[in-house]
């Protein structure tokens, strides 16, 4: 009987340990900042702003249409450099990118370089495995007209438990056959940090 009580005491600091971790699911449109640090929401809204920037400007109008096909001009997502001290997945924004321009039905949109990689070993593929009639020819891709890239940087100023961090996007759209920057644009997010703590 010691030995259970003995256990039984043992236990219990395991077992409340265990019962404080809640999960809670969420709307993920819900604006959640804990840490302060750069994260979904500032993608997502970055992306909004800057292509719905980028569309209103004059080098859409001027853009001569496909000569064949009179299709409005194709534009590819190139490299977002983080240049914050911070671990940014940049494939977040790149995605959202692609979306809102795919989305706006203005312009075309071709794969990525690392995406363009795979789908052409599996033309290759076809070529020996896929019949005559269903394997798609080399040859036939859609050259981008405009690439859009940009980077992320950041300026931080702390003092004790507070912080003020300037997350400032830089992006600018590039004419791929004159090299010519048709446009850019640029999004600021500047956060307060307050923490209990003063170990940052």
């Amino acid at each position: 009987m010691k030995k259970l009580l003995a256990f039984a005491a043992l236990s219990l600091p395991l077992l409340s340990g265990c019962a404080g971790t809640t999960v809670k699911r969420v709307d993920t449109g819900t604006v959640i900042d804990l840490s302060g640090r750069w994260n979904d929401t500032d993608a997502q809204l970055t992306a909004k702003e800057m292509v719905a920037d980028c569309l209103s400007k004059q080098w859409l109008a001027q853009a001569e249409p496909d000569s064949a096909s009179m299709e409005p001009p194709t534009v590819i997502v190139g490299t977002i450099r983080n240049k914050t001290d911070e671990h940014i997945d940049t494939s977040v924004i790149t995605n959202a990118l692609q979306m809102e321009l795919i989305n706006s039905g203005k312009v075309r949109f071709v794969a990525s370089k690392n995406e363009r990689g795979e789908i052409r070993d599996e033309r290759l593929d076809q070529d020996t495995n896929a019949s005559a009639a269903t394997r798609k020819a080399m040859g036939q891709e859609l050259g981008a007209d405009y690439m859009l890239d940009g980077t992320i940087s950041s300026v931080e100023d702390k003092e004790g438990g507070k912080a003020v961090v300037l997350y400032q996007v830089d992006m600018r759209l590039v004419d791929m056959k004159t090299n010519q920057i048709v446009w850019v644009g640029q999004k600021r997010i500047k956060k307060f940090i307050k923490r209990s703590s003063t170990s940052w």
